[in-house]
Order: structure tokens, then sequence, then C-alpha cells
């Protein structure tokens, strides 16, 4: 079913990657309800640049480990309009250490917001575009990692492995909803210039990644959300359960 622009929410959207699929979104048409967790003023500044540039976009606080925060997410974005796409980007990683290091609180934490968070959003958003229910159908995109194949030995499995689950979840919840006019698809990044890695104390690590990768660079935010943008839209119409490496090859 061919997706009408409409409400686009996007988590953890103040920055990175979230924050370019903001922009692309926004200049294609449609309206966006972004969250963020920190940075109040990166978010308020993105949402005044979409307003520059005659979009609309509303940033909303909410931590999406925490059902009440996703409820309210939703919330925000009906008073927007009619959801129809669902960008699931937020993540958290910890800081790298061997398996035999981690604690309870450090996995408890990567799987709160990296599995249960996206799943929580999903939910709101079959609810919102489920053909089943009387509404119009729509697109979810969630943003995997190369880490769920490559495995992240030695530094975050656990993190790896959260994306793993994100991969099975767009092979699960896609052959649930296809007939319910909801396509859902991913995007598998591999390493990309973003801050995720200097708040973990590794600002070095983009730069000692690039001699693994075939095409010897980092990706930049923006490429992955151009990738992130073509499967929401009807270019991607017959994409249900793809799984888009964005990777430079590795």
């Amino acid at each position: 079913m061919p997706t009408e622009r409409g409400v686009l929410v996007v988590t953890g959207g103040s920055r990175g990657i979230g924050a370019e699929t903001v922009r692309r979104a926004a200049a294609s048409g449609w309206d966006v309800c972004f969250s963020y967790v920190e940075a109040e003023d990166r978010a308020d500044a993105l949402v005044g640049e979409v307003h520059e540039s005659g979009g609309r976009a509303l940033a909303v606080r909410a931590d999406i480990a925490q059902e009440p925060d996703v409820l309210a997410l939703f919330r925000a974005a009906d008073v927007l309009g009619p959801v129809r796409g669902l960008v699931a980007n937020a993540a958290v990683v910890a800081p790298p250490s061997r398996l035999r290091d981690f604690t309870a609180e450090r996995v408890q934490r990567v799987l709160d917001v990296n599995v249960l968070g996206t799943i929580l959003c999903c939910r709101e958003a079959v609810r919102r575009m489920s053909t089943a229910d009387g509404h119009a159908g729509g697109s979810i995109v969630l943003v995997s990692s190369a880490a769920s194949r490559i495995g992240s030995a030695g530094e975050y499995v656990d993190y790896a492995a959260s994306k793993g689950a994100v991969d099975s979840l767009v092979t699960g919840l896609s052959r649930e909803v296809a007939a319910e006019g909801i396509r859902v698809n991913a995007v598998r990044p591999g390493t990309t210039s973003t801050e995720i890695h200097e708040r973990n104390g590794q600002s070095a690590r983009v730069r000692a990644m690039e001699p693994l990768i075939p095409l010897r660079r980092a990706a930049a935010p923006y490429e992955v959300a151009e990738a992130v943008l073509w499967l929401l839209s009807d270019a991607a119409s017959y994409c249900v359960g793809s799984v888009l490496d964005v990777a430079g090859g590795r």
C-alpha cells in the first residue's frame, strides 16, 4: 500500500543518524515527532531548523526504555496528525568490555533501550497504522547494526546481541503486519561518524576501524539516513522484512 505523507516518529532524533533522518524526512514532506533524552538545546535547535525550512517538527523528551515515556511520545505525535511512519533509531552502547566483566545493570540497560524500547515503539506504531483497526497503513524502519552479524567480541557483545534481536524483530513483525498495510524493514549501519563513540571514551575508534572497511572510511550519518528514507518511501513499496546493510562493504 502506498504511504501518503503523515506523521513520522523518530526515536533518538536529536543527534547523529536520527537528526539527519529528521531533517531529510521533514524536507520530503513528513511532519516529524522525535524523541531525545539529553541535549534539549540541540533538540530545540533542530526543531527550529525544520521550521525555518518550512516543515513541522516536535521534540519530546522520552526514554524509550520507560513505557510511560513511549506512550507520551506517541500521544504527542497524535497531536500532529495520523502516524504513518516510525524510525526506531534510539539505542545505547556501554563502554568496551569483555563479557566476563559485565554487570547485570549494564546488560539490562542495553536490552531495555535497544530491545524493549524498540518493541514498545513498534507496538504503538502498529496500533496507529494497522488497516485491521481502520487505519491507513504505514512504514516502520528499525535501525540495527552491523554488530549483529560481526559480534563485537571483546568490546560489547551485549550491544551486538541486542541488535541481533532487532534483526529478528524485523523478520517476525514484518510478516505479522504486512497484510495490515504496514511494511517493516531495517537498515544495518556499519561504523558511522557519530558521537556514540565519544560518549564512551572512544573518540579514536572510528579512525581505527577504517582500515577494516572495504571503502576505507566510516559512513556519514546522512548516508544512513538516506537509506532509511528510501525504505520509508513508496520507492521501496515491495520491501518487507528487508535488512539493508549500509556498512561500506564490511
